[in-house]
């Protein structure tokens, strides 16, 4: 069965951006290989102007965020949401809903509507308890008005069964197997091999940053900690000026060669990973497809990924312990020989793209086109 299928909910593609168009580009491009007829949504600013990618059609619909803010993205959906309405497509998968579950009443009565519900975006500290209250209330809204449901982690899946009963289907991300090009290019990059710690985030508050850098600063190591990231935000400034008397510490910016992030994740003696609060993230990912070391914030998203193939920590104590103590031996060794496995068997993009396409299917022949709304 070939399908007409439409993806909204993010920035577009090709990915600029992050999460949900890193995987709406590989998801989009595989279905497309699979026969069906995919368009996504980008943004007007988006920087591919293009009507088409990798046979992917794109509708550009206009993004006001830029004039207006954060209040820009909810009239960016609902542009985006009034297009889909004159297109009769088969099913439209919606990537979140913090700016579109609050257009649901609007969503295509005739197309088959599956939101990928995101991770519990309520519990992001960095958003103020009025943001957190509505986040709460567009949650809500995305399961009254959708049809069908995907959780990109299995801790997000029971978290909607146990509040709402519904039963979502878990497909998480992906990522690519660290290439023979990329490996051989590793040796002609600038870092070391094991000469450093890594960590590479957003800078907010809730990926625990402070925590890592605070664990490493009261340390006694005498390697380098190179921290990835934009460090122009507010927080970022904050973290930047608290540490910048620990020569040690090294704020590298932004970087987006994939290939030098791989390689310094690779050559990495212990690569951090802070984020606390989502489902499964995409960077966790790259690091373990890069066979690099990792140490993970204690939490039931990362431990679900990593299991019993990471290092854990909730303090600064428990990270300096960690810096201190790490070693590069037979079971560290097999750590990254496991986590590797996992991207090759389960966290694999040819995988998700199938159970994407299986999922969109079952869910187009069992929907009755009729929106089933609880009051």
């Amino acid at each position: 069965m070939k399908l007409r299928i439409a993806i909204l909910g993010t920035r577009g593609v090709p990915n600029y951006y992050g999460g949900f168009e890193h995987i709406s580009e590989y998801v989009s491009e595989g279905l497309v290989k699979r026969g069906h007829a995919v368009t996504v949504y980008n943004s007007h600013n988006h920087p591919y102007k293009e009507a088409s990618w990798n046979g992917v059609q794109i509708r550009h619909c206009f993004d006001p965020e830029y004039l207006i803010g954060t209040a820009g993205q909810f009239v960016y959906d609902l542009n985006c949401l009034l297009d889909a309405r004159k297109r009769n497509f088969d099913a439209i998968l919606i990537m979140g809903y913090t700016s579109s579950s609050v257009w649901g009443k609007l969503y295509p009565p005739k197309s088959t509507i599956i939101t990928n519900m995101d991770g519990l975006e309520w519990k992001r500290s960095k958003y103020s308890p009025q943001v957190q209250k509505f986040l709460k209330y567009a949650e809500k809204l995305a399961v009254k008005y959708s049809q069908f449901y995907i959780s990109d982690s299995m801790v997000i899946k029971t978290y909607l069964n146990e509040k709402y009963n519904i039963n979502s289907k878990y497909i998480p991300y992906g990522a690519d197997l660290f290439s023979e090009a990329e490996r051989e290019q590793v040796h002609t990059r600038e870092a070391l091999k094991e000469d450093y710690f890594l960590l590479m985030a957003r800078m907010e508050p809730e990926n625990n940053i402070e925590t890592i850098l605070e664990g490493f600063n009261n340390s006694s190591s005498h390697r380098k900690f190179k921290v990835l990231g934009d460090t122009g935000n507010r927080f970022g400034k904050f973290i930047t000026h608290k540490f910048k008397n620990d020569e040690r510490i090294e704020f590298k910016g932004s970087i987006f060669d994939t290939g030098k992030v791989r390689a310094l994740q690779n050559n990495s003696y212990l690569y951090f990973h802070g984020h606390s609060v989502g489902g499964t993230n995409p960077s966790l990912l790259e690091a373990m497809a890069s066979e690099a070391l990792i140490a993970a914030h204690n939490n039931p998203f990362n431990k679900s990924v990593l299991n019993a193939d990471a290092f854990y920590f909730s303090n600064a104590k428990e990270v300096r312990n960690i810096v201190e103590t790490v070693q590069r031996t037979a079971p560290e060794r097999a750590m990254v020989s496991n986590n590797l496995h996992k991207i090759k068997f389960q966290f694999n993009w040819e995988k998700i793209i199938d159970q994407y396409e299986q999922f969109i299917i079952e869910c187009h022949n069992n929907s009755n086109y009729e929106r089933i709304i609880q009051d």
